[in-house]
């Protein structure tokens, strides 16, 4: 088990073109850790405003009648992936990581596959 600020650690150090890494409780907007960012990206500014992505793709799916549960939300820009981990792993509803990575430095299969490594390991 890992805690907070070791898990964003690792996510920084193994998960290749990692720029920044942040733990979000997406029902208060808050980030309850973060790591890397800097002056070009506030990770707080953007894990508030995920947040609202979050809560409109659950709102979204419950208008639906979708039964089922997110994985993990992608955004692709010009340059960056935006990765969006819902957290499931013992009961840790309302969280989710959020990974900013450099398109031209990352492989996203294997970012997915290293945050939910990640989030399993996490206990919060």
């Amino acid at each position: 088990m890992a805690n907070t600020e070791a898990s964003l650690k690792e996510a920084m150090t193994s998960i290749e073109g990692t720029v920044g890494v942040a733990l979000v409780d997406y029902t208060s907007g808050m980030a309850l850790g973060t790591l890397g960012g800097g002056k070009e990206f506030n990770l707080e500014v953007a894990a508030a405003g995920n947040t609202d992505v979050v809560r409109a793709k659950l709102r979204t799916m419950e208008h639906l009648g979708i039964q089922d549960e997110i994985e993990d939300i992608l955004i692709t820009l010009g340059t960056q992936y935006h990765l969006i981990r819902l957290l499931k792993s013992r009961g840790n509803n309302g969280l989710f990581l959020y990974l900013v990575l450099d398109s031209g430095r990352s492989n996203l299969a294997m970012a997915r596959h290293q945050l939910k490594r990640i989030e399993a390991e996490l206990e919060v």
